[in-house]
């Protein structure tokens, strides 16, 4: 029998179409540790139940949020409640009663899908009287070690409580990193770049990791999303692509631009960056990448994989596994990450720092 009061669901948000991906990445983290779940989702959102209706919090901590790649956001969650349309809060306060939840502060979220944005008024209305009402029973503190209630709504009686854990979580609402494209760039590729920074490299080393007079190489690099990014950081950048850059881009005297096959070139030197948004199937641009990182041709890559329709977890997973087994194989170390980010659609992202 699942509990009422204690969080037996591990709940995810995802860019809506990628369900079966999160559902497949989640079903390996539970199988790892040999606890049998059942499932559901709706469009946005997987929900991942035990079945013998213990505690998630096991689960949910041992896949940290940080490893993982097709999910925005991870909770530990109560079950979903119906609510009355009539007194929507009343089942909400008894919920949190029940659980003992205390926290520093009350999210409300929806999918991202425009059935989940046109709840923002009815949210909008329940947020003041609710977090009154948390702060009297005491649940909404000041001190409640940083936790953090979720309450997702699927539908104006449909909603699913959950709580977050720091350092084990987004930070941001929605698990969405919105990002305002500059004017001046010549694609909104160049968005991508950015979120990748933002996303693996901390804010505080941006200045020593991403420092001008770096040098990099953008493979593919027409018309200059990306390198758009490189120049704004101060950065020398070898842009390589047989297609034209923009012109604008071009005066700030920081470019080398080289018509010249990515898949082929070589660098005069060791860079500091590789980045790379080239289209094409994964397994050459992976193999492309290794043959850069096994050289030791620059420091740190960032560059997109472009998946397949279906099972893009299983080609995510051979990818990854595949370059860190031959860098192994190579002696060479470095740290691997990848994630599914907002500004991606049927990519996802891999930074690549080597260790030496």
């Amino acid at each position: 029998m699942v509990s009422e009061t204690v969080p037996t669901s591990w709940l995810v948000y995802c860019r809506p179409g990628f369900e079966s991906d999160v559902l497949a990445e989640l079903q390996h983290h539970a199988a790892l540790q040999g606890i049998a779940c059942e499932s559901s989702h709706g469009e946005g959102w997987v929900s991942l139940t035990r079945v013998d209706g213990e505690a998630v919090n096991d689960l949910h901590r041992q896949a940290a949020f940080k490893k993982l790649i097709f999910a925005r956001q991870s909770l530990a969650a109560l079950p979903a409640l119906t609510l009355s349309r009539d007194d929507r809060l009343t089942a909400i306060l008894e919920q949190v009663k029940a659980s003992r939840w205390s926290f520093e502060e009350i999210w409300h979220e929806t999918p991202d899908t425009n059935d989940g944005k046109a709840l923002a008024g009815l949210i909008k209305a329940l947020t003041k009287p609710l977090e009154s009402m948390l702060k009297k029973r005491g649940a909404l503190r000041r001190s409640a070690g940083a936790r953090r209630l979720h309450i997702f709504w699927t539908d104006g009686d449909q909603v699913q409580l959950a709580m977050s854990f720091p350092g084990n979580r987004s930070d941001l609402i929605n698990g969405i990193r919105r990002l305002r494209f500059p004017s001046r760039a010549p694609s909104r590729s160049t968005l991508k770049l950015e979120e990748a920074w933002h996303e693996f490299i901390p804010r505080d080393e941006w200045d020593v990791r991403l420092a001008p007079h770096m040098q990099a190489a953008d493979l593919g690099a027409a018309p200059g999303g990306w390198t758009w990014q490189l120049v704004q950081r101060g950065m020398y950048v070898y842009a390589i692509d047989n297609g034209p850059m923009e012109s604008q881009l071009m005066k700030t005297g920081q470019i080398d631009h080289l018509k010249e096959d990515g898949f082929t070139w070589e660098p005069p030197q060791r860079l500091d960056w590789l980045v790379c948004d080239i289209v094409d199937k994964p397994v050459r641009v992976l193999a492309m990448v290794e043959r850069w990182l096994i050289r030791k041709w620059c420091k740190e890559a960032i560059f997109n994989l472009k998946l397949p329709m279906k099972k893009r977890w299983d080609e995510v997973t051979r990818c990854l596994t595949a370059l860190e087994e031959s860098l192994e194989k190579a002696g060479v170390h470095a740290n691997v990450s990848c994630r599914h980010l907002y500004h991606d659609r049927e990519e996802v992202t891999v930074h690549v720092r080597l260790r030496d």
